[in-house]
């Protein structure tokens, strides 16, 4: 039996992102310029090896695969690709799964659904017309709404991911919530990270602590504390009133990289090991070298060997700390 994947702090690596694309359909305001320069074509793995480097993680001990990008959906052809990396469900793989803007999930849900994907995360910051135009700049909103319920009623459970900003959408913390409860949706809640273009002075006044934001919660509701873990960095509490589950991914106010199980492949076939350090390796030199997967799977050992303790974000100081200068949509979230 092959040895798993172990880092050097003892943590199992179990869970890999792949980003299937640096291309988006909406160019959020906190994930990348409205006027995005994107990889050339050429510069992409192909399907064919995304599948065969994603199938090279199952083999070392992943059990969960999230699809990312940019909009995974937008990529041409992407559902060969589901099809056949679903292929490792119930053979090493226990969850295939994806986060998804939601303009495309009208097309592809029942597809998605097909390939054995029962959970989604979409991103969802507004539930206000005009606003979510103004933070996605290209994104309309019926249309992602449209695509959450062609994926409810595929089958496929819907967890949506909203961004915490302060100043846009502090005034529909309980719309949110409520909204989530009524429509049978799971919640998490996201800080804002130091990431991309965006300048100290805005980052630092769109920055709404999550702890902050829990104590909002808790003026209205019960909050029981849940030992629920899916795989990812989120805490989960439940609101006793509704009985739904909302996360909390609190990247700055509590640093939840001592359980970090994961890491992030490029669509260029660059392995970051931590979404907040500059640090990775090249995937891509060994995968095309040899159709044999060896000197991808050591490729892939070393490279967890480096894998650091945690990232530095820390905004506590009043300035922003730990920026990481790549766009969100490089890394794949």
């Amino acid at each position: 039996m092959k040895a798993p994947l172990i880092d050097p702090f003892a943590r199992p690596i179990t869970y890999l992102r792949v980003s299937v694309t640096d291309r988006c359909d909406f160019r959020c305001t906190y994930c990348m310029a409205e006027h995005m320069q994107f990889l050339p074509k050429r510069d992409l793995l192909t399907l064919e090896e995304l599948d065969r480097l994603a199938s090279a993680f199952v083999g070392l001990g992943v059990r969960k695969l999230r699809i990312t990008g940019g909009e995974p959906l937008v990529r041409r052809d992407i559902m060969t690709f589901f099809r056949g990396i679903s292929r490792h469900l119930g053979r090493g793989l226990d969850e295939l799964t994806l986060t998804t803007n939601g303009s495309q999930l009208a097309r592809f849900a029942d597809q998605l659904a097909d390939c054995g994907i029962r959970r989604i995360n979409v991103s969802l910051d507004t539930l206000d017309a005009e606003k979510f135009a103004r933070i996605t700049r290209w994104g309309r909103l019926e249309q992602v709404l449209a695509g959450i319920g062609a994926a409810t009623r595929a089958g496929i459970r819907v967890k949506i991911n909203t961004v915490a900003i302060k100043g846009f959408n502090e005034d529909e913390l309980f719309d949110l919530t409520a909204w989530c409860a009524a429509e049978g949706h799971d919640l998490t809640f996201i800080e804002i990270m130091p990431m991309g273009e965006m300048d100290d002075a805005e980052r630092l006044g769109s920055y709404w602590p999550l702890a902050d934001l829990r104590a909002r919660l808790a003026e209205r509701y019960d909050l029981t504390d849940l030992d629920q873990r899916t795989g990812g960095p989120a805490r989960y509490v439940r609101l006793d009133q509704t009985g739904q589950t909302v996360g909390f991914i609190t990247p700055l106010t509590h640093n939840f990289c001592e359980s970090c199980n994961r890491v992030r492949v490029t669509c260029t076939g660059e392995l970051y090991m931590c979404l907040g350090q500059e640090d990775r390796a090249d995937l891509r030199a060994p995968l095309r070298a040899s159709p044999d997967d060896a000197a991808l799977q050591q490729a892939i050992r070393n490279a967890i060997a480096r894998k650091p303790k945690g990232h530095d974000f820390d905004y506590s100081r009043g300035q922003v700390a730990g920026r990481v200068t790549r766009h969100m949509s490089h890394t794949g979230g």
